[in-house]
């Protein structure tokens, strides 16, 4: 179905008012402005922000294998801290404010993504995270585990409780720094 608008016609008249009150103007010179960026320091902010996180790739090795069980359930408390942390996490005495969700990455899109979660709870103040792996091929279910363990700042994690994700999850506490000011 096709309509048919009628056309649209002008009077001489509106063409002779056009001209007359363009009358007097000359055509502008195109030209590319280049504007200098006034926020230098916000660019170096992001530089910063960027070598932080490739930093905390690079603790995720494919070659490490530590000393956890992760056919089992998921159990890891960082040595000198207490060891009360996994059990907290197993009860659910901490919710995650954080969730990650890793279904359909590879190994490689999950070094960054844990990378930048584990970025965001520190510069979030948020000590408690989950991580949605799924149970798959199990690919994921052993590394992030493994990848874990080797970051300096995980003080725990454990197999998430049900309502969490259950075997396919796990909950993280990040080590924060303790004297914190809180601005407003």
């Amino acid at each position: 179905m096709t309509r048919d608008y009628p056309e649209v016609t002008m009077a001489s008249d509106d063409f002779d008012l056009f001209r007359e009150a363009i009358s007097g103007t000359q055509q502008l010179k195109q030209d590319t402005v280049i504007h200098e960026r006034k926020a230098t320091r916000f660019k170096g902010e992001v530089i910063a922000e960027q070598k932080k996180q490739h930093q905390a790739e690079f603790y995720f090795s494919d070659e490490y294998v530590p000393d956890i069980d992760t056919n089992g359930t998921v159990n890891y408390v960082r040595p000198g801290a207490d060891k009360y942390l996994a059990k907290q996490l197993r009860r659910g005495d901490y919710a995650p404010e954080l969730i990650l969700d890793m279904h359909g990455m590879n190994k490689e899109t999950a070094k960054d993504e844990l990378a930048a979660l584990i970025h965001a709870c520190k510069k979030q103040h948020v000590s408690c995270a989950c991580i949605v792996h799924g149970i798959g091929e199990r690919i994921l279910k052993h590394k992030v585990p493994h990848y874990l363990v080797q970051h300096p700042d995980i003080l725990a994690m454990h197999q998430a409780p049900l309502e969490y994700g259950g075997k396919g999850a796990i909950l993280i506490l990040v080590d924060l720094p303790q004297n914190l000011e809180f601005r407003r």
